[in-house]
């Protein structure tokens, strides 16, 4: 016969002291239909229905030093301890009513789950997946081989066609220069977003959809828990963040599955401070391919601010380290129609978001044009860039970057084409961009999910923090006569 479950003695000290305060307090619980044990134990974990009846006793803090003494005895949380002897509890359970043949060994889905879990071999198979996936596949291939191939055909016949047609068919110039030549419509906003951003995200997508459907990811979320508890995050959050190399716009959406509001408010954060979206880093990636060291600076310097900067507002906002648990699906051969499918969804509606989003950066452009807007604002930002040791070209590319992060990206992929910038200005220049404003969408998307007044001040900080890390960036370098 199964004995009843006994949680450990700390635990079950507390529950017999709560039992005691709650025949004190017999008419607060009334209507709960629960025998004094369980209300003990839900009260242990903190249910906020009971903690607001306990707010009418006069026994309040009885009942928190009951917690508070169990909780100083225990060397995990409150609630794992619970949910640990409840587990040991249903393997005794399953136990005494299953038996099966002995196993001949470890399965194979066991033996690559712990191999992917285990940060001996976890962390060498993720620079190996950081390094074909995301360096050859994403950055060589989309960034490189195919913005290059479809560049290549805009330019050449596209462009031309179009800015030929216009001529012929509109005879005013300032409407000619809304549809074409250097700001228009087509020729510089169909441009970036078919030639330069969508071969970027679409294989960037691609992979994520392999790996989503291998059942990689919870993995991934359970072996980096303990390195992002040093950023107030949990294992769970590994997920909006991976996505937000993707589209930091819905993985700002995602941060929903989070599960308290000091969580979704430290990773919607960093999500604009320090992750960068697919074009983004896509771009970058096939701009520095070729310099390796330009490469490893900027993505050691970026790093360093997402762990820096997350750390550091972990110890500024209240609240308590989050708890993480997750259900790992098993490893499984992805399937090339789930993986096909889902890449084609979401490349359906990032490119249904961002083609009417460029276009109306391109029309802002052409009205900033023929206003004078945007000469002055460039103006402004002329200085800034001499600052950052970068030349005036580079103004209009951040300018770019307030209305799109990705738009800014294909801006610096034709200011690099152009050979305008050095090494080391490319380094600077992606810096500032990589950290600089988020997107209109992600920027409506933080609105939504932490109000206009946390949003306004996380820009607040996010514009000059950029700006003056590219100015850091720039004066180490030239301290340590690094040239790249």
């Amino acid at each position: 016969m199964l004995s009843p479950l006994a949680y450990p003695p700390a635990i079950e000290t507390a529950i017999a002291q709560i039992e005691s305060l709650l025949e004190k307090d017999s008419r607060l619980f009334e209507a709960y239909n629960l025998s004094p044990r369980g209300l003990a134990v839900l009260i242990l974990q903190r249910d906020p229905d009971l903690w607001e009846a306990i707010a009418a006793s006069p026994r309040r803090t009885e009942y928190d030093r009951a917690i508070v003494e169990a909780q100083l005895q225990l060397d995990v949380p409150l609630t794992s301890a619970i949910a640990m002897s409840r587990q040991e509890k249903a393997w005794e359970v399953e136990g005494s009513v299953l038996s099966e043949s002995a196993p001949k060994g470890q399965p194979m889905a066991e033996r690559l789950h712990q191999i992917t879990v285990n940060p001996i071999t976890g962390f060498p198979l993720l620079l190996l997946i950081l390094y074909f996936g995301v360096y050859k596949f994403v950055g060589e291939f989309g960034a490189g081989t195919l913005v290059d191939g479809i560049e290549t055909f805009f330019e050449t016949y596209i462009n031309p066609a179009v800015n030929q047609f216009v001529s012929a068919v509109i005879p005013w110039p300032i409407l000619q220069d809304l549809l074409a030549n250097e700001y228009g419509i087509i020729t510089l906003g169909i441009r970036y977003a078919i030639a330069i951003v969508l071969p970027v995200v679409g294989t960037y997508f691609l992979m994520f959809s392999l790996l989503e459907d291998s059942g990689y990811l919870p993995r991934l979320s359970l072996m980096l828990d303990r390195l992002f508890k040093a950023i107030g995050l949990s294992g769970r959050a590994v997920i909006p963040m991976v996505l937000g190399l993707g589209c930091d716009t819905m993985a700002t959406i995602v941060t929903r599955t989070l599960e308290t509001r000091r969580e979704r408010l430290i990773t919607i954060f960093l999500l604009a401070l320090a992750v960068p979206c697919a074009a983004q880093w896509g771009v970058i990636l096939g701009l520095l391919a070729m310099k390796p060291a330009a490469l490893a600076i900027w993505a050691g310097f970026v790093l360093s601010i997402f762990a820096i900067v997350g750390a550091v507002t972990a110890r500024i906002l209240p609240g308590n380290p989050p708890e993480f648990y997750m259900e790992i699906p098993p490893l499984r051969l992805p399937k090339l129609q789930n993986i096909l499918l889902k890449t084609y969804f979401r490349m359906k509606a990032y490119f249904w978001e961002i083609v009417p989003l460029f276009i109306w950066v391109s029309v802002f452009i052409w009205i900033g044009h023929i206003t004078g807007i945007f000469h002055v604002v460039v103006g402004w930002l002329e200085p800034v860039a001499a600052i950052l040791g970068l030349p005036q070209e580079v103004a209009p590319i951040f300018l770019y970057g307030f209305f799109r992060r990705d738009y800014g990206a294909a801006g610096l992929f034709d200011l690099t084409q152009g050979g305008l910038l050095s090494g080391n200005q490319l380094v600077v220049t992606a810096v500032v961009l990589t950290l600089f404003l988020p997107c209109v969408a992600q920027f409506q998307a933080m609105v939504k999910e932490q109000g206009l007044k946390i949003t306004l001040a996380m820009v607040a900080f996010i514009i000059p923090f950029a700006f003056t890390m590219g100015y850091v960036v720039n004066l180490l370098l030239n301290l340590f006569g690094v040239n790249v």
